[in-house]
């Protein structure tokens, strides 16, 4: 393991205990927090590694590698991320209560068919939503028309 990969094995530790110091099980509203406190620490890009990297290693330590999702952990985050830069709140509680549709776990429904979530590709890798855009690429699209 190299100095950046045992660093960042230490961010997401620290970030994940500030998670559950406050909490009894680790459930969606815990994983918004986790990445909320990753985008602030490190912003959307670094977050997508840290998150993912960290979520997937607890996985394979649970003995269920099979749970990690590539694509559902990069949208969480780059959505978290998108709501961080346009709010700005310094409190996560304050940050759930004006985004609370974060805290809806089947929110990346409204962008993925079930069959693109469920493909190898969107589970090992990046899949482009298929429903409807994010809410940032639907702004790209608006100002470039």
């Amino acid at each position: 393991m190299s100095k950046d990969d045992t660093r960042d094995v230490s961010v997401f530790d620290a970030l994940m205990a500030e998670v559950m110091a406050g909490a009894t099980r680790f459930g969606h509203r815990e994983h918004v927090h986790l990445t909320w406190l990753a985008v602030r620490h490190c912003g959307v890009p670094a977050a997508v590694g840290l998150v993912s990297d960290g979520i997937q290693r607890t996985a394979r330590y649970a003995g269920a590698p099979q749970k990690y999702h590539a694509t559902i952990s990069r949208a969480w985050v780059e959505l978290v991320g998108y709501h961080v830069a346009e709010s700005g709140e310094s409190d996560f509680a304050a940050f759930a209560d004006h985004h609370s549709t974060l805290l809806d776990k089947r929110l990346l429904t409204r962008f993925y068919r079930p069959a693109t979530l469920a493909s190898t590709r969107a589970k090992t890798g990046w899949a482009e939503p298929d429903l409807a855009p994010f809410p940032w690429q639907d702004a790209a699209r608006q100002h470039s028309s």
